[in-house]
């Protein structure tokens, strides 16, 4: 198998690569040293060959320094152990040792490098102790500066271990930081998704649910076949509701839209023209639908933060649309409740209710999600005189300040929506249950 060269970035050198490098560098000062102390004494050839076999074992092991450390740094210890009273040229095969201990250190093996760093100390301590006085190859200083080395290359490698799993470290850090704001990223696109797909959802849904039920009222009158003069105008004043309900259902979609426009083009900076203060003519539009709405307010009216007063405006909007496709009504009261802290709504309606075995729909679970995100709660079922009630209760400050980029008119997403489906086409016919669907 042909060695790796380069690492796969095509950087550094692979480490196997690098391994066999400092191995042959290794032994070619170590060959060089011995051949020139060759020059000055001479030994016996089986005693040379020897030597040279201690060499190259002892060189050769380093390749394997960082897949076997400990038993490197044996190998390289006895090669050591043998070569140097055995041959007379002395060469520097102890750098080999040097080297296998430092990794053993630096491979995260320190009380290994440690006791080997002991055992060579006392090794060479019980030898020249023994010797003649006189006939001591390292003396008292030597072994001192012995000593300092050994526990220099232990140091050296512990801290270069502790170096690296610090590096190991920030890098991970840095690596859950990227994907922690990734993952933020991508939520925060979702939930700008969904909070467009619920404005469009409530947007669409009353404008075109008033559409139907106004052109169809006309329909039905028109089936009857009354007086030319009363058919012109039964048309021209459906039509006039249907212009009047597109031009405010485009207005509105225009203004929840404006946040996909091309970043080269101007941002809106006034915020959607929904809120409160146009609940006269929501009313109106409902009423056109053959709704009698009556509205009534209790307290003194404050201004509210834009989320909080579209998110109300909203509410009674979606439950106008449920109530002129599904309830089969003909009286709907809209309450305001303004208290110290807190707006309520209350939307009652006269209409048959709701069968108590069928879920809430789509529209009602985005109402309720929308009083959620902005720290209040919603509820909707069967009145206890009958019809269909829908209570919402905003506080005027909520949890959390929308994002600077949000268009000014928007709501603050709520941190786990579900999209809203599309709203049905067509009025219920009466046989079919009442107020199931966006309910």
């Amino acid at each position: 198998m042909p060695l790796p060269l380069r690492s796969p970035g095509g950087g550094r050198p692979s480490p196997r690569a690098a391994d066999a490098l400092v191995a042959g560098a290794v032994l070619l000062v170590v060959a060089v040293w011995t051949l020139v102390a060759g020059l000055r004494a001479s030994e016996p050839p089986l005693r040379a060959a020897l030597g040279w076999v201690l060499v190259l074992a002892g060189c050769g092991a380093l390749y394997f320094r960082r897949r076997q450390p400990v038993a490197v740094a044996v190998v390289t210890l006895l090669a050591c152990a043998v070569y140097y009273p055995l041959s007379a040229q002395d060469g520097p095969l102890m750098i080999a040792f040097a080297l296998a201990l430092y990794t053993t250190a630096a491979e995260g093996r320190f009380a290994a490098a440690v006791a080997l760093g002991a055992v060579t100390l006392l090794a060479v301590g019980a030898g020249e102790v023994r010797q003649q006085p006189g006939h001591r190859q390292i003396d008292d200083t030597s072994l001192a500066m012995l000593a300092g080395w050994l526990i220099s290359l232990v140091a050296v490698g512990r801290a270069q271990r502790t170096r690296a799993a610090y590096l190991h470290e920030v890098e991970q850090r840095a690596l859950a930081a990227e994907r922690e704001q990734e993952a933020r990223a991508r939520q925060s696109a979702t939930e700008e998704r969904l909070r467009i797909a619920r404005e469009v959802h409530d947007v669409l849904g009353h404008s075109i649910s008033l559409i139907n039920v106004q052109s169809g009222a006309a329909l039905h009158r028109l089936g009857k076949k009354p007086a030319p003069e009363a058919g012109l105008a039964t048309a021209t004043e459906a039509l006039e509701a249907v212009r009047a309900t597109s031009k405010d259902a485009l207005r509105e979609l225009r203004a929840t839209l404006g946040v996909l426009r091309r970043a080269d083009e101007a941002t809106p900076t006034t915020p959607a023209s929904s809120g409160l203060a146009l609940l006269g003519d929501l009313a109106e539009r409902a009423r056109s639908a053959g709704l009698d709405v009556r509205t009534g307010v209790t307290g003194t009216p404050v201004p509210l933060p834009p989320p909080v007063d579209l998110a109300a405006y909203r509410i009674v909007q979606e439950s106008l649309t449920n109530i002129a496709r599904h309830a089969g009504a003909r009286t709907v009261d809209v309450d305001l409740d303004w208290s110290p802290d807190a707006v309520r709504l209350r939307i009652a309606d006269d209409g048959g209710g709701s069968p108590e075995d069928r879920p809430l729909g789509s529209g009602i679970r985005g109402m309720a999600e929308r009083a959620r995100a902005l720290g209040g709660e919603l509820t909707a079922g069967n009145g206890e005189d009958g019809g269909f009630l829908v209570d919402a209760r905003l506080p005027y400050a909520p949890p959390s300040a929308p994002s600077a980029s949000s268009a000014p008119s928007a709501p603050s997403a709520p941190s786990a929506p579900s999209a809203p489906s599309a709203p049905e086409e067509g009025p219920r016919t009466p046989e079919k249950s009442p107020q199931e669907g966006a309910r």
